[in-house]
């Protein structure tokens, strides 16, 4: 039990990070994928389109919720929207890119509407996992010595 407790006082920025970062991506998946499930098999919109939008509409909620509630941002800098949307879009390419084609192997002799919508869930998971660490890494990251992340260098 002692060594858990080291644990976690030593991981605990981190620790709650996760958490926090948790709460938040649980209610954007919900809304994203109702958003995209509805879009695909109610509205009939092609996979990338119903995926796209969904995730266009979940990066806003993702953005201010984990700005101010998972990474702390108090002070933003000029390219912080930018570092944000580059991370998302690169995460959507290659998480969904990667999906559809794992999973249209995998599952070859299935109708496409499943293999499309297993494709979506999976690229939903490669998504979270990539995005936390961009975010941490790039868009929020902690720079210069600076107890806040995305905090603009001093002059």
């Amino acid at each position: 039990m002692n060594t858990i407790r080291k644990l976690y006082k030593a991981h605990k920025d981190f620790i709650m990070e996760v958490i926090h970062f948790g709460m938040v991506g649980v209610m954007n998946t919900l809304l994203g994928w109702i958003i995209m499930a509805g879009l695909y098999n109610l509205a009939h919109f092609n996979y990338w389109l119903s995926s796209g939008i969904s995730y266009f509409a979940g990066s806003v909620y993702s953005y201010y919720m984990n700005s101010r509630l998972t990474f702390k941002v108090e002070k933003k800098d000029k390219w912080l929207p930018w570092r944000f949307a580059l991370n998302i879009i690169l995460c959507y390419a290659v998480a969904f890119g990667a999906a559809k084609p794992a999973v249209r192997y995998l599952l070859a002799s299935q109708p496409v509407v499943l293999m499309e919508n297993v494709a979506m869930v999976l690229g939903m998971c490669l998504f979270i996992v990539m995005n936390f660490f961009g975010q941490k890494l790039f868009v929020f990251r902690r720079r210069d010595g600076n107890s806040k992340a995305g905090a603009a260098p001093e002059d």
